[in-house]
This record gives C-alpha cells, structure tokens and sequence, in this order.
C-alpha cells in the first residue's frame, strides 16, 4: 500500500471521529492531538479503527510511536509491508 493510500485511510477515519475539523489541513510532522480535538480514549479508538481497517495490529506499546501523521504512515507502511 502507498503512503497515500494510508494517508487516505487515515484521514478518513479521524474525519469520521471529528465531522467539525478540516483534518485535511494536518501538519504531517505535528501531533495530532495538538492539531484536533482527540482525548485519549478516541486516539486510542483511532488506532484501533486504523488496524480494523488495514488489517494490522498495533500492540499498545507502540502507541506513542503514533503521534504524528508521518509517525503514523511509516509505521503502518512498515506493519502492512511485514505483514506480506
């Protein structure tokens, strides 16, 4: 999968979690947090999203790794890629 297509997914989903934000006007290098209204618990209901939706599973030690929209494309670039 290309970082686009991830890109896509993700934004997808968070548009879907937060209709009143613009996601498309993410900083790729900025938290996300910090850019839109997320708590914990709905980045953590993002990420689980994120693995029903690649397939993938991300083992909750390695939400932190998760902060940002380029964090996130190249660890699921990496997750998808082990994966095959």
């Amino acid at each position: 999968m290309k970082d686009s297509e991830i890109r896509d997914v993700l934004l997808r989903i968070l548009q879907d979690m937060v209709p009143e934000e613009n996601v498309a006007k993410l900083e790729p290098h900025v938290r996300i947090r910090d850019q839109i209204d997320l708590d914990s618990m709905d980045f953590v209901n993002f990420l689980v999203a994120v693995d029903e939706q690649l397939g993938v599973e991300t083992p909750e030690k390695d939400y932190p790794k998760l902060a940002t929209l380029d964090r996130c494309i190249a660890y699921f670039r990496s997750r998808l890629a082990a994966a095959t």
